[in-house]
């Protein structure tokens, strides 16, 4: 016997998912073979930071020559599925290269070099 409660096992809830369990197997699957295709991505929302950065990433990759496209992945389960918790994040040829900051023209050229050498 309890009192008010004390001494009850909560049962535990498992979550299949990062996202909360929201997810079936098949869009995590999904998610999982999008993740691998190589290309520039920018992981966030659509705030000023993540704004920032792709259009810091546009001028490194316009100073380096390349002619990449950016994707912008707005999706919160897609950002879920790179296991980036912190926004802005850069993605290069499914690396996650940064994360949490907004990287200078500069900084991506010499993450451009670094990965792609």
């Amino acid at each position: 016997m309890s009192i008010f409660g004390f001494g009850k096992k909560k049962e535990e809830q498992k979550q299949s998912c990062c996202c909360g369990g929201s997810c079936t197997p098949e869009t995590m699957q999904a998610a999982e073979a999008k993740k691998k295709e190589s290309g520039i991505k920018i992981l966030g929302g659509g705030c000023a930071k993540c704004n920032a950065l792709e259009a810091e990433t546009e001028e490194a990759l316009r100073d380096l020559g390349m002619d990449d496209t950016i994707d912008h992945v707005r999706d919160f389960e897609k950002i879920a599925a790179y296991g980036v918790m912190t926004t802005p994040a850069l993605v290069i040829d499914g690396q996650v290269v940064s994360y949490g900051k907004v990287l200078k023209k500069d900084e991506v050229i010499s993450i451009l070099n670094k990965v792609r050498a």
